[in-house]
């Protein structure tokens, strides 16, 4: 790795600029609780979505709610957010309505999440450390707009800004995607194991990115399966 790649992360920090690179292996670390800080990822929306799947993988020891991704519109800031209000539920917000899916409390592992949502069924799919949880309906016939503020770490009260800071994540992200598909079941369970994945409007293997306050991207220290 030569010494432009080993300063970029450093660069995109002090700078505020604009980074692209190959993030295999390294997380975003939110260092401050509660923070004002996150990283606005750049992605290139050519038309509105149908379908879509997110999936990340988040490290925290926070048990007050908090936001993973946030994607806002001008005309509607819940457009899509996976949401943590507390350690045993995860709410999946499309258009401004959410379905909850609650989970065993988590034991201050990796958790990896994935959801996925069908504009002409409204089915809501939600997946956890590699296994589905009942589908729920959500939304149905709704589009989903393009013209987005995609956040990681705080959520959207309006366009790109009004956070709450009761509502930051602390902790470490890493393996963000976004894909303008439902993805199928081996496809999810790939993304748990990080194995191959299909071409993705936000893939953490090439994201484009620009951290805003007290984010640093490290090595991972703990391993997950697969990864």
């Amino acid at each position: 790795m030569g010494l432009l790649q080993l300063w970029l992360p450093v660069l995109a920090v002090l700078t505020g600029m604009v980074a692209q690179e190959d993030l295999y292996r390294k997380v975003f670390v939110f260092r401050k609780d509660p923070s004002d800080a996150y990283v606005v990822l750049q992605a290139q929306l050519e038309q509105p979505l149908r379908n879509f799947t997110v999936c990340l993988r988040s490290y925290t020891d926070l048990s007050r709610p908090h936001s993973l991704f946030s994607y806002a519109t001008k005309g509607q800031d819940n457009e899509i957010l996976l949401f943590k209000p507390k350690p045993e539920e995860y709410r999946f917000y499309v258009g401004g309505k959410f379905v909850t899916f609650r989970v065993p409390e988590g034991r201050r592992e990796w958790e990896h999440v994935c959801a996925s949502w069908e504009s002409s069924t409204g089915i809501a799919e939600f997946w956890l450390n590699g296994k589905p949880w009942p589908r729920k309906g959500l939304q149905r016939g709704y589009t989903v707009g393009s013209t987005a503020a995609i956040l990681l770490g705080q959520e959207q009260d309006s366009f790109g800004g009004g956070f709450d800071l009761y509502n930051s994540f602390s902790g470490e992200l890493t393996d963000v995607y976004l894909w303008d598909a439902g993805l199928s079941p081996d496809k999810m369970r790939a993304a748990f194991l990080s194995l191959r994945l299909p071409p993705a409007l936000l893939a953490w293997n090439s994201l484009s990115y620009e951290v805003k306050g007290d984010v640093v991207v490290k090595p991972r220290l703990r391993e997950v399966l697969g990864a």
